[in-house]
């Protein structure tokens, strides 16, 4: 998966070294003449080079020394344009060597060797590279926020096998780095091997998971000479062309529209620690489709960023949590004037669901004293709907103005692998539309020993102008205490957020006033037994009030536990109880609440060891509400296929019927607030097919099925007091019910024909079916969504990679 190093940290660690601890040192050695990038260990130059060896296990047992017939040897050099590794990588069978073709970034089932580089030796930022046996290249950056694997960079790498053995060469140039200017440096350096077979990570200096970090139990390269960064200028041209079909099959409206566009990124290093990073008329129409569901809750879905830019070197920007970055480019902000708008008679020729993004940039980057500086700016374009009266004139309403999105940041380092840090997101819009602006301090402070934290934030949000006859001002605060490394870990959380914070023009907040108190306790074991080889168990509590007025909301208590069994399988149980409380966001009128009764839950979810051919998941929980003896249940299971080494099929199940539950369903006309008592049944499927022709070129398809509906059986007056009184009259109402799905096919194939470049054609279907007529046969509804219109997109775009340095040696 991308994201396989953060969930091997999950797993276990986040490390603080105390200070008076041996580290692993390699000597830097520079070299005359490059190696050759071959994947091949014959150039000369390696002979001489400093070696790095003894790796240590982390997983699935800590501490164990690597034996001669599974040794790793990694060799190290660096020049005046680059920085060099080799890497040899032993096993006692050639079997034993796992090498699956995936698309780049992905791991898929294969060993891999990653290089850990944190170039100010600060202990918590660092870049990372890593290379599969199947010569796949990965690359991520790593923070305080933990690992970013989108972050993506261009350096050389090759792989080859030669029986029980796998080999490994890297050419990273400093174009891909950022580092400080002096004559003598040392790097926070550690190397991570992966032997797929045995699910074994091993390390060259050795992570101890009582300790909280994974980046600060780095070793160090020392000794690194007279190094420049180079002039780091990058062009990024793109070219594609659309087709788009929808039958509308209306006079007037073409059902087929084609496009063409172009536009491109730039990347400038304005000196040797700070990049400016920007997209000009960017084009993300090849990007996977969105994982709409039915949303029965008060507040909105929260959708994954799949767009390149915003996913890129954004950890300075996640400070604090204050940027959702589909704010940028959403749903226009005055949409709903459209439907204030219409009357008997109306019609809407146009309403751009999303707004078009002109231009973005990022400015970023750190000092040698460890301030890190971040910048966001991002504009958008005017949008317009456009309706037609009964009269035949068409009438153009503003939903969106011209809107410049943009958010600072000053993140300063500490000791002991702390920091303060300043935030700032504001959105200004032109015309007469609100504006906004959010401001916050974020700490992370840790003892010397690295033993106990304490982290927090306060902040403060601010709407004016617009309709806001004055600002509107509400302010939100976090401090949490506790001890992190060792077995036993515990932790408290303080939240209070007045009623008037709100963050949500560039940030996303479900809601606001409540004050939230919350216990953790956890316990690990470390060393391994006859059936595990780790072992988790974790317990706690939340207490939750509104902020004004101060009356109870909710609380509740868990438990839980996570093991890895010897046969490399995995494991969780959790069990929770909750209280009744009072909901306060249900009615979804201010001054109203509905009185949640008591449940209980239970999960229990497994794993099979990830590296067998057939591999796969489930997962099974039931919750119980005493208010009408409500059942909710939830069971899936996931299979992954690999026929051979370019081949593999996954799919996904899951199926979550509820029986009884109570929720909002309306208004009635007297202005009562109308639940129902209902049941709601959601399927979801998703087919994923990755066919990689080398590491340069591959296919992959995803479909995916989502299929909800809320079939109402009886309906109830919510009263003064929360409690729900069954409402005869309402009930005649059998118009309420509600049957929703998605369905989308998501094809792309990729070329990378050159580093940094590449040619990618795409197909997306979609088809979204709403109404009140719940089709009771899963199969039934599923050919009813596939035989309604549909929405097909074919694109081609082409992106060419350019680097300013190599163009000039090219045209000198």
């Amino acid at each position: 998966m991308r994201y396989f190093l953060l969930n091997f940290l999950l797993a276990a660690i986040t490390i603080q070294v105390d200070a008076q601890e041996k580290i692993k040192t390699l000597p830097a050695k520079k070299t005359a003449q490059a190696p050759k990038i071959d994947g091949i260990i014959d150039d000369s130059v390696w002979k001489n080079a400093p070696l790095a060896t003894n790796f240590v296990a982390f997983q699935p047992e800590p501490g164990l020394k690597e034996d001669k017939a599974h040794q790793t040897q990694v060799y190290v050099l660096y020049d005046d344009q680059a920085i060099y590794f080799a890497a040899r990588m032993k096993e006692s069978k050639p079997e034993n060597i796992s090498s699956e073709l995936v698309d780049r970034d992905n791991v898929g089932n294969a060993d891999f060797f990653d290089v850990v580089i944190d170039t100010y030796n600060d202990k918590i930022n660092a870049s990372e590279f890593v290379v599969t046996s199947a010569g796949i290249q990965l690359d991520a950056k790593f923070s305080a926020q933990g690992e970013d694997g989108n972050w993506n960079a261009v350096w050389e790498s090759a792989v080859q096998i030669n029986g029980n053995e796998w080999t490994a060469e890297m050419r990273i140039p400093y174009s891909a780095l950022r580092f400080a200017n002096k004559d003598v440096q040392n790097w926070g350096l550690n190397f991570v091997r992966n032997r797929q077979k045995f699910q074994q990570k091993l390390t060259w200096n050795e992570l101890d998971p009582k300790k909280n970090g994974f980046i600060n139990q780095e070793g160090e390269l020392v000794g690194i000479e007279k190094i420049k960064a180079p002039l780091r200028l990058s062009f990024s041209p793109y070219l594609s062309t659309y087709v788009n079909h929808y039958p509308y099959n209306q006079a007037g409206i073409k059902n087929t529209s084609n496009s063409v566009n172009g536009g491109m990124d730039v990347k400038f290093g304005i000196n040797e620690s700070f990049t400016l990073d920007m997209t000009l008329v960017p084009d993300f129409g090849q990007v996977q489709s969105d994982n709409q569901v039915l949303n029965l809750t008060p507040f909105e879905i929260r959708y994954s960023e799949n767009r390149p830019f915003f996913t890129e070197g954004t950890e300075l920007f996640s400070k604090g949590d204050l940027f959702y970055s589909r704010r940028v480019g959403a749903t226009p902000v005055n949409q709903y004037k459209v439907n204030n708008a219409l009357v008997d008679g109306d019609k809407i020729i146009s309403n751009p669901s999303q707004t078009k993004l002109l231009n973005a940039t990022k400015l970023s980057g750190r000092t040698s004293k460890g301030l890190g500086i971040g910048i966001f700016n991002g504009l958008t374009e005017k949008t317009d709907a456009v309706i037609e009266h009964a009269n035949g004139i068409k009438q153009t309403i503003e939903t969106a103005p011209l809107t410049n999105y943009n958010i600072l940041v000053f993140d300063q380092n500490l000791k002991n692998n702390s920091s303060v840090s300043f935030i700032n997101s504001n959105v200004t819009r032109s015309g007469s539309t609100y504006d906004a602006n959010v401001t916050a301090v974020v700490f992370d402070l840790n003892t010397k020993e690295n033993k106990y934290n304490l982290n927090g934030s306060a902040k403060m949000s601010q709407l004016y102008g617009g309709n806001f006859a004055k600002p509107s001002v509400g302010y939100s605060y976090q401090i949490n205490p506790g001890k992190r490394s060792g077995n036993f870990n515990y932790n408290y959380a303080l939240t209070v957020v007045d009623d008037q914070f709100n963050p949500n023009d560039l940030g996303i907040l479900f809601n606001n006033n409540y004050i939230n108190h919350s216990v953790y306790l956890g316990y690990n074991w470390y060393k391994a037994s006859k059936w595990y080889s780790q072992l988790q168990i974790w317990g706690g509590a939340k207490y939750v009030s509104r902020f004004r007025p101060n009356t109870y909301q909710s609380e509740n208590a868990f438990i839980g536990g996570w093991a890895r069994f010897k046969n490399l399988w995995t494991g969780n149980i959790n069990i929770q109880a909750d209280a009744e409380g009072n909901d306060f966001y249900e009615p979804r009128t201010e001054g109203h609440f509905f009185k949640r009764s008591a449940t209980q839950s239970y999960s229990l979810h497994f794993n099979s060891n990830e590296s067998k051919k057939i591999s796969g998941g489930a997962f099974f929980s039931i919750r119980h509400n005493q208010l009408f003896n409500g059942r909710g249940f939830a069971y899936g299971t996931y299979q992954n296929f690999r026929l051979n080494k370019k081949l593999r099929i996954g799919t996904d199940v899951s199926i979550n019927p509820q029986q009884n539950y109570a929720g909002y369903i309306s208004n009635d006309s007297l202005g009562n607030i109308i639940f129902s008592r209902r049941n709601v049944r959601t399927v979801e499927n998703s087919l994923n097919v990755k066919y990689t022709m080398s590491n340069k070129m591959g296919f992959n398809l995803r479909v995916r099925h989502y299929w909800s509906k809320l079939m109402n059986k009886a309906f109830y007056t919510l009263e003064q007091d929360g409690r729900l009184a069954q409402n005869l009259e309402f009930s005649k109402n059998k118009n309420l019910d509600q049957n929703f799905n998605a369905f989308n096919v998501d094809m792309i194939y990729i070329w990378r024909f050159s580093p940094g470049s590449e040619l990618s054609l795409a197909w997306k279907n979609s088809a979204l079916t709403f109404d009140n007529h719940s089709q009771n046969q899963y199969f039934r509804n599923l050919d009813f969504t596939l035989h309604s219109p549909q929405n097909n997109n074919f694109s081609i775009k082409i992106l060419y990679y350019l680097d300013y340095l190599q163009l000039r040696r090219k045209v000198s």
